[in-house]
């Protein structure tokens, strides 16, 4: 038993599933708008399923991917794989079982969620591979997390609108925006590695400069959304909410002062996806 709960302690902290906060309420959102209102609670559930297997799959596969690499940064050579909590064939099988977790919830939406299904799962693995090929893997994770309100709002209504790909790209912008923070950590062990990213390329002070540009972006696009959707006042509240929640990340971490990284990049960045999704949410029900 002793044996079963560590090992399922180490498989959760592996795949963070505490973060699916950063997603999630995105995808709520996209949801409940497609709805008007709260969808089906089927539909619902099966949104949630599909949200949390596809995240794990991709946290999984990117644990296998990086082993190696997670081994020689200081940073993170406490992770499972590295440390040897978990073997390699488990997390192999993991990933295999949340992807068919992932196929099936979206089977049961409708069809073109599952024709979309194989598609969006690909997006969410390749970005593993994505910091030995290019600079830009912070859009790519962007683009994993963004897609989740568009799939969403597919899952309600089996279409797509144009109108919720301006919160994918609002959520792509906000997610590259604070994973090319994150990634001022590594700034010196990436470039002994070898590996791409902002910071490593352009410095710290550039890189803190384009995830303001791409945050200030995200904010630009969510002002347009609510005018899109027709939303009120609770929704306007909860951006200026978000707002002040975006300086004060900036305001707490700076090129020379990363100490507060995991305030910003954690706590911050969850509390900004669950404002946005209930406010959203308490106009759609209250005001509109």
């Amino acid at each position: 038993m002793a044996r079963i709960w560590k090992s399922t302690v180490a498989t959760l902290e592996m795949i963070k599933w505490e973060h699916s906060v950063f997603a999630l309420p995105f995808a709520l959102t996209g949801a409940v708008l497609a709805a008007g209102g709260w969808p089906p609670l089927r539909v619902l559930f099966w949104i949630v399923v599909c949200m949390v297997a596809a995240r794990s799959a991709a946290m999984a596969f990117n644990r296998l991917v990086d082993a190696r690499l997670d081994a020689a940064n200081p940073r993170t050579a406490m992770r499972a794989l590295p440390a040897g909590q978990l073997q390699s064939g488990f997390v192999v099988g993991f990933v295999v079982v949340a992807a068919a977790i992932f196929i099936v919830s979206a089977a049961m939406l409708n069809r073109l969620t599952l024709e979309l299904a194989p598609i969006a799962l690909s997006v969410v693995l390749a970005y593993s591979y994505m910091k030995r090929i290019t600079r830009w893997s912070h859009l790519v994770l962007g683009l994993a997390l963004g897609i989740a309100p568009s799939a969403a709002w597919i899952g309600v209504r089996g279409s797509l609108d144009p109108r919720i790909v301006v919160l994918t790209v609002a959520v792509l912008l906000w997610v590259g925006g604070f994973d090319i923070l994150y990634a001022c950590q590594d700034f010196e062990h990436d470039r002994k590695a070898g590996l791409n990213s902002v910071p490593q390329a352009f410095g710290l002070n550039a890189a803190f400069w384009m995830a303001r540009v791409m945050h200030l972006g995200m904010m630009v696009l969510l002002v347009w959304l609510v005018r899109l959707f027709g939303l009120g006042w609770l929704a306007e509240v909860g951006l200026g909410i978000v707002t002040l929640l975006l300086l004060y990340e900036h305001s707490i971490i700076s090129p020379g002062d990363l100490k507060r990284m995991n305030a910003a990049f954690f706590t911050l960045n969850g509390v900004i996806s669950v404002v946005f999704f209930l406010f959203i949410a308490a106009d759609l029900f209250f005001v509109k």
